[in-house]
């Protein structure tokens, strides 16, 4: 009898990867599907990036680097965030790990201990809650809803506050709603966390440079720099240069925390892909000028989507600020049943039922911790997003 680890035991499979791999399975088996499950631009990495990773094959970079990334790669972290949030960083102070969720893990891991509480605004990226409950500590849901434009508010923060409370999570532009918080608002949560010294901050930034029609980024260590030395800030290329698979993330924060990441990491994957940190090297140093055409398809994507999902009775969808992501409201069709016979009593059975007989794939909002809701990700060609629209319409047309 095979034993397994009690930690694993709190935790539950990724709803996000386990939609991606049902829609792959029943793609394979001839089924006409269009998976809008998963948080992955649809561009490819630029060649200029790709270049320099096949530079460093054959230049023979392939052998061990730091434990924390090559010193040519936290020196060009540190510019980003000195050169884009105003953040007054060195190499020293900066971490590179095998992708965005490595540096998540890694803080958490490190720093966490039973009895240890994470405030997590909802609805949030399903790997959160997951990653403290694996460190044994508690997940504390701050629920933000469609009335605060999902996004945490000074008196809700204050409430989920107590003496056990250890980090913050903010994620700014969202996974899965797209909603950003501006200077003011992150000002007014560090005004409220100066109050707390012992709680920390995360600061997941992933989707920094997807923000749309010229609303400005900021980061909660930029927006109160006296909340600085207790913030750690995230981010990466996957979603900025389209490199999901490079696996790099990086982060800036407390040196000590810094340190025991490195700790934690030199006992799981030592280093990252040495050939993917000189490919990351080119993606932070290089020309972007790039990013400025995805944004427009990307804001013409989600204008298309979001004006579609409105226009089908029983669905409501708020305007997101940034990322690829939407994130309606489709309780008005709970207590139907499906055109296959299927009763849709709550948010997974739509998404189920809409998969299994229309062949769109989407995550439903309870695995992000709001139900009532689902996420579809408007990073796919406009021929398949126009196809989806056109099958969510007919599956809420069918319900009875």
């Amino acid at each position: 009898m095979i034993v397994l680890s009690k930690a694993l035991q709190r935790i539950k499979p990724s709803a996000t990867v386990g939609i991606s791999q049902m829609a792959r399975k029943m793609a394979g088996e001839g089924r006409d599907v269009i998976a809008l499950s998963a948080g992955e631009p649809d561009f490819d990495t630029p060649d200029a990036i790709k270049e320099a990773g096949i530079r460093a094959i054959e230049g023979g970079r392939t052998k061990y680097t730091n434990v924390d990334g090559i010193v040519e790669l936290k020196r060009a972290v540190a510019e980003k965030f000195r050169r884009d949030n105003d953040l007054d960083v060195q190499a020293e102070d900066c971490f590179v790990a095998a992708g965005g969720k490595q540096i998540i893990f890694n803080a958490l891991l490190a720093t966490l201990n039973p009895g240890d509480e994470v405030i997590v605004p909802t609805p949030y990226w399903v790997s959160y809650p997951d990653i403290v409950l694996l460190a044994g500590a508690k997940p504390v849901f701050a629920d933000c809803d469609a009335k605060s434009g999902f996004k945490l508010t000074p008196e809700i923060l204050a409430g989920s506050i107590s003496k056990n409370t250890k980090w913050l999570i903010i994620n700014s532009p969202s996974n899965p709603t797209g909603a950003a918080y501006s200077r003011d608002e992150l000002k007014a949560l560090g005004e409220v966390l100066l109050e707390y010294p012992w709680v920390h901050v995360l600061s997941d930034d992933i989707y920094e440079q997807l923000l749309y029609e010229g609303k400005e980024f900021f980061t909660i260590a930029q927006a109160c720099p006296e909340l600085a030395p207790r913030v750690l800030t995230m981010n990466g290329v996957s979603k900025s240069h389209a490199m999901t698979g490079w696996r790099i993330g990086y982060c800036v924060g407390p040196r000590p925390i810094l340190a025991a990441m490195g700790k934690l990491q030199a006992q799981s994957t030592t280093n990252p892909s040495s050939i993917s940190q000189w490919a990351a090297l080119e993606a932070l140093n290089g020309n972007n000028d790039f990013l400025a055409e995805w944004r427009e398809v990307f804001l013409r994507r989600r204008n298309f989507v979001v004006r579609e999902l409105n226009a089908i009775e029983g669905l409501d969808c708020l305007m997101p600020d940034g990322a690829f992501y939407v994130f309606p409201s489709c309780s008005d069709h709970f207590g139907k049943t499906s055109k296959g016979g299927r009763p849709i009593d709550n948010d997974e059975d739509f998404v189920m039922a809409l998969l299994a007989e229309n062949g769109v794939a989407l995550v439903h909002g309870a695995a992000f911790g709001m139900g009532g809701h689902f996420r579809l990700s408007y990073a796919a060609s406009d021929n398949d997003l126009k196809k989806a629209l056109s099958r969510i319409r007919e599956f809420c047309q069918g319900l009875r």
